[in-house]
């Protein structure tokens, strides 16, 4: 037995690690599927929501797959591929249920504190993404998820939908846009904080900021030994727990490395961080309301996709483009240059090394966002604003995230966009890692998670009667039922005040 094996220390039901959107998501469901859990979360950070659930790090959809381009693909032989986009449709419905409930169960004074209605809408030109977009609309009109879709090409209903993009433009560019205006904007930031004043006052679980897990390892009788650093004074802490989440954004892998269960050995990630241009210019930021995604340039990865994109932000209303891309070596944005080349072993050097191989565009795309001047990205901006003033804009950070990186037999390693869950075959431990659209459908992906590891739980009828107060339509695919799919969607926005 190891010497943090040996060491004592409290003892939680559950630990997690990381203080965002998943872990206050996670946190929320167990104890209010089981009040008696004992809870800690540890956070390395001197607040909650401070990196990837932070408004400025985030993009702040509220991802429904109702305006971004990229979850509708077009196949080879033409079609197009609604599965994804049904797929964030649904798992986002599933969020705005949970947050109804817990709106009217006391967690927020009001909902405006975090979610507000704003239209979604794609715009494309050129005769070939206009035929796309004709495609696109006609496909979604027939699925009764995406009812109420508006399709234009019309000069005048555009310049009404989005007068700042139009101003300036040339008469003889063909333009197309839908519209839906079911979209929102939410701030992940504000939700996080809210949901952890609960957590904390109302049931009791232990925050514990500014302490970093720094060694966990498992006994012979599965039990987690955790080793915290309290970064205020040095000390080392020690603490046990019978589960254990890691969900600490771009921090998850090296910790899931750390725990050595056979089902984390392999994974690589690649860290991207992200700019936007935020105008300061209150006469535009109060002249267009609406969410603008536009299509990724032919080559370019999903995370390009440019949009300009109305935000509420502690209450103020503001005006976002981008995002721009960069490359890092850090997994966090307050992390270290050392995070990647820390994160290289022998496991996963060869999925490393296929990834990057195989991803040799996104590598050149990266280069060339990284040394772009403040002109080169007001260009790109003056696509959408043709007659943007750089005075108007200024350059902010946003997130840092890591794509996954995962062995593969065929390329040695492939790159994921998307989010995973990894956990130990006990199902004692779960890490998630990932990214895009993560915070829209967190509610989706801790149901997930608690499906993989506490099965037995999930299938009780105290747990299942229970999620279904919380959320409705738990275990129906709302794409098979159109009078469920509106009956709920009138009660989450009644109560969401949408």
């Amino acid at each position: 037995m190891s010497k943090l094996s040996r060491a004592t220390g409290p003892a939680y039901d559950v630990v997690l690690i990381g203080a965002g959107i998943m872990s206050a998501t996670l946190a929320v469901l167990l104890k209010e599927l089981h009040p008696d859990f004992k809870i800690a979360i540890f956070e390395k950070l001197d607040q909650v929501a401070a990196e990837s659930s932070d408004a400025w790090n985030n993009a702040g959809t509220g991802h429904a797959a109702l305006c971004e381009l990229n979850y509708t693909p077009e196949q080879e032989d033409g079609s197009i591929d609604l599965h994804k986009a049904i797929h964030i449709f649904e798992s986002f419905e599933i969020s705005k249920q949970f947050w109804a409930y817990l709106v009217g169960h006391g967690y927020f004074e009001t909902p405006d504190t975090f979610i507000h209605p704003v239209p979604h809408m794609s715009l494309v030109w050129g005769d070939e993404n206009i035929a796309f977009l004709q495609k696109r609309y006609a496909l979604m009109q027939d699925c009764h998820l995406f009812h109420g879709m508006e399709y234009t090409e019309d000069r005048a209903k555009l310049e009404s939908w989005f007068p700042i993009i139009m101003e300036g433009r040339s008469k003889d560019q063909h333009l197309a846009a839908t519209r839906m205006d079911i979209g929102t904007d939410v701030n992940f930031g504000a939700l996080t904080h809210s949901m952890f004043q609960h957590l904390k006052h109302r049931h009791g679980v232990e925050v514990l900021l500014q302490h970093e897990v720094q060694h966990l390892e498992q006994d012979a009788s599965r039990v987690w030994h955790l080793e915290v650093e309290d970064q205020q004074n040095g000390e080392e802490k020690y603490f046990r727990a019978n589960f254990v989440f890691i969900g600490a954004g771009g921090g998850s892998l090296p910790l899931l490395d750390k725990s050595d269960i056979a089902e984390g050995q392999g994974f690589g990630g690649f860290p991207v961080s992200g700019q936007w241009l935020v105008c300061k210019n209150p006469d535009l930021i109060a002249r267009h309301h609406a969410k603008v995604y536009g299509k990724a340039s032919v080559g370019t990865p999903p995370m390009s996709v440019p949009h300009l994109d109305t935000r509420v932000i502690d209450g103020e209303k503001a005006l976002l483009f981008g995002p721009y891309a960069g490359f890092t070596t850090k997994f966090l944005k307050q992390g270290s240059f050392l995070d990647l080349p820390r994160s290289i072993d022998f496991d996963n050097l060869g999925a490393m090394l296929g990834a990057w191989v195989h991803n040799l565009p996104l590598t050149s795309y990266l280069i060339k966002q990284v040394t772009q001047s403040m002109e080169d990205r007001m260009d790109a901006l003056r696509e959408f604003v043709p007659t943007a003033e750089a005075d108007d804009w200024e350059l902010a950070k946003a997130g840092q995230r890591v794509q996954v990186i995962k062995k593969d037999a065929e390329h040695g390693g492939i790159l994921e966009f998307g989010t995973e869950i990894v956990r130990s075959a006990d199902g004692s431990i779960a890490a998630l890692l990932g990214a895009s659209p993560g915070a829209s459908t967190a509610v989706t992906i801790m149901l997930e998670l608690l499906e993989l590891c506490m099965p037995e739980q999930m299938q009780s009828e105290a747990w299942r009667t229970k999620l279904k107060e919380i959320i409705p339509t738990y275990g129906i695919e709302l794409i098979k039922n159109q009078a469920l799919a509106q009956k709920t969607q009138d009660w989450t926005h009644k109560m969401l005040q949408l």
